[in-house]
């Protein structure tokens, strides 16, 4: 999806630069430290920066091809011997180019001299050496040992730095591409929805229109007028995924006037729109399971039914109510809500407003009333 990669674009953006400003700081603290005054001293400064940058090669490879490759395709043996193996020879690289650009002056002590007459002596030669005095040799055998040992560790913590880095973008990443299909199920299910209004619906409405021509032609003819605006709607206002709140409320409207065409007057509709509607975007079909459902569960031929739908806007939020008479099982069965299912309303309405919105359903013996509250 074009979508996804624009995302997974701007988190590789992320992670460059993050990574950018890391090392760069890394590599300006021995400058800070290595400096008196006005001078600076570049030749210990040079020595850490072959260090720093043993270190900065081991998390560069780690995090783009040891990682990807081998430990989040679960290949645990080989990423632990191949790090290892990388770990090992930078150390031993590290040590070999301090030995050659940075050779240490062997230690060792000036003759002393005790005076007129007196022979000069020198340690190792006629005067013992003091105590803890160890040979130059020693000296530097110690210093490649702790040498390897402080680079050992810290290149483990750089591993573990840079798995943990790597483990936070592809997170980031996959939470991305998780909110993507999902918005692009939602799209699915809306365009679905688009098209649930039920074929039956437009054939009896036909039928109704086909029978009012002769009764009540007037009538017969806002009815058609009502069925094209609902039908240019669904077929054009819809396909971009969003659509104006008084587009929405018209089409409501045309839905509800079309279907008072079925029902007698013991089938009382009601509708309360404002009159002045703001100039929002929202989702389309937002209302319509809803709807669809109050007509679908709430109307009765048998006994008095009602259906009551009410928009108000207040404090830039926007309340709908919607209420329908609900009866006993021998005059309507009793069914699950319709359309595509409470869960999945709830999962869109999640999607589109997280959790800014507020979805109230309450039922009794004689009522099922629902309320949907969200921010304009």
């Amino acid at each position: 999806m074009k979508f996804t990669k624009i995302k997974s674009i701007k988190i590789s953006t992320l992670e460059t630069v993050v990574f950018s400003v890391i090392w760069i700081l890394i590599f300006s603290v021995p400058v800070f430290q290595q400096q008196n005054n006005e001078s600076f001293f570049w030749n210990k400064i040079a020595n850490e920066w072959i260090r720093i940058s043993a270190l900065l090669v081991i998390f560069v490879i780690n995090i783009h091809i040891f990682v990807p490759r081998f430990l989040f395709e679960k290949k645990y043996a080989k990423y632990i011997l191949y790090t290892f193996l990388l770990i090992l020879i930078s150390i031993l690289l590290v040590i070999y180019f301090k030995s050659i650009l940075f050779e240490s002056e062997p230690v060792s002590m000036p003759p002393m001299n005790f005076g007129p007459g007196m022979p000069p002596m020198e340690f190792g030669k006629n005067m013992p050496p003091p105590i803890g005095y160890k040979p130059p040799q020693e000296v530097v055998k110690q210093s490649i040992t702790m040498m390897f040992v402080n680079n050992f560790i810290l290149s483990v913590l750089v591993v573990g730095a840079s798995i943990a880095f790597k483990m936070m973008t592809q997170w980031l990443y996959e939470e991305n591409r998780r909110k993507d299909l999902e918005k692009e199920q939602l799209k699915t299910e809306i365009a679905l929805l688009r098209h649930q209004v039920s074929p039956h619906f437009f054939m009896n409405t036909l039928n109704n229109i086909h029978a009012l021509v002769d009764i009540n032609t007037e009538t017969a003819k806002n009815a058609i007028i009502r069925l094209s605006t609902l039908m240019r709607y669904l077929l054009y206002e819809t396909a971009q995924g969003h659509t104006t709140l008084k587009k929405e409320l018209d089409f409501i409207e045309s839905y509800i006037s079309l279907m008072k065409l079925r029902f007698s007057e013991k089938v009382i509709i009601q509708t309360e729109i404002p009159e002045n509607i703001p100039d929002i975007s929202i989702p389309p079909m937002l209302f319509n399971s809803f709807i669809e459902n109050a007509f679908k569960h709430g109307v009765s031929y048998q006994s008095t039914s009602y259906v009551y739908f009410k928009v108000e806007i207040l404090d830039n939020q926007l309340n709908c109510l919607i209420k329908n008479s609900k009866h006993k099982p021998t005059e309507l069965p009793t069914k699950k809500f319709s359309g595509i299912g409470m869960a999945n309303i709830r999962k869109s309405l999640d999607l589109l407003f997280e959790d800014k919105y507020k979805l109230d359903i309450q039922e009794n013996e004689k009522e099922y009333r629902v309320q949907l509250t969200f921010p304009l």
